[in-house]
């Protein structure tokens, strides 16, 4: 039984003091050594997305789109919305075998919520390590994004 360790968006862009501490932990644990696979996903935004258009967000469309933690030999996947679960992603847990995700990284309360919701509806073992992500927008977000979190998909996914 393979599992993978899933990254979500340890980018500089959406390194803050809330989220700072996140890139010494996340490193440990992919130190750590305890999944079989790792992939990092990383937002990429353009001048003419929605994200520019309705939210006047132009992150993660120059230098800041990088990542913080250097993913080595580690897969990384590009996305253009919130979600990490695309077709790329789905034929790589395929290909490898993969029977539990865990979802670490930012933001618990957009992307990582998002990515949850659609494992989910998607029936896929996995968890949120919950101590291992972080919101932008401080703790409290952080906290209600987990408390939504546990009411839609269950207390036993967020460990």
């Amino acid at each position: 039984m393979n599992t993978l360790l899933l990254v979500i968006d340890m980018q500089k862009a959406f390194i803050n003091p809330n989220t700072e501490y996140l890139i010494e932990k996340i490193s440990n644990l992919i130190n750590a050594n305890k999944y079989n696979y790792i992939v990092f996903t990383r937002f990429i935004n353009t001048n003419d997305s929605i994200y520019v258009s309705d939210l006047n967000y132009y992150g993660c469309i120059g230098e800041d789109k990088e990542l913080v933690i250097k993913p080595d030999n580690h897969k990384v996947i590009d996305k253009k919305v919130y979600s990490s679960l695309n077709s790329e992603l789905k034929n790589y847990i395929i290909e490898n075998n993969i029977a539990k995700i865990y979802l670490c990284g930012i933001n618990t309360d957009c992307c990582v919520l998002k990515t949850a919701f659609d494992l989910f509806e998607n029936e896929y073992d996995f968890y949120i390590l919950k101590d291992y992500c972080a919101s932008t927008n401080g703790i409290e977000k952080h906290n209600n994004a987990l408390e939504i979190l546990k009411r839609n998909i269950g207390n036993k996914r967020i460990i």
